[in-house]
């Protein structure tokens, strides 16, 4: 087995910009609660992403993400809810916040 080296980046088709590992992680876990959500919807089941996660997820995808409740704030970001004095995104894509 081998480890990924430091300073490595990721190019997923679907960012605008490479990723750093932790960022990587992000969008997998990010993948899970949206999807979650698309489910529980569609069975007709209220359920709202963990806050704690989505704010883990939030600042390497969605750097310009507005402040507030972050389930709230991510289902936005993705086109998935609305959020108070913006209008519903109808596009989106992950973005590439990479550390400092």
């Amino acid at each position: 087995m081998t480890a990924v080296p430091a300073g490595a980046l990721e190019w997923s088709c679907w960012t605008t910009a490479a990723h750093d590992p932790a960022g990587f992680a992000a969008m997998g876990v990010a993948q899970v609660l949206l999807h979650t959500h698309d489910i529980t919807t569609g069975l007709g089941v209220p359920w709202l992403p963990p806050d704690p996660l989505c704010a883990v997820v939030l600042r390497p995808l969605f750097p310009g993400a507005p402040p507030g409740d972050p389930g709230r704030v991510l289902l936005w970001c993705t086109g998935r809810g609305e959020l108070d004095g913006r209008p519903r995104r109808t596009s989106w894509t992950w973005q590439a916040a990479l550390p400092d």
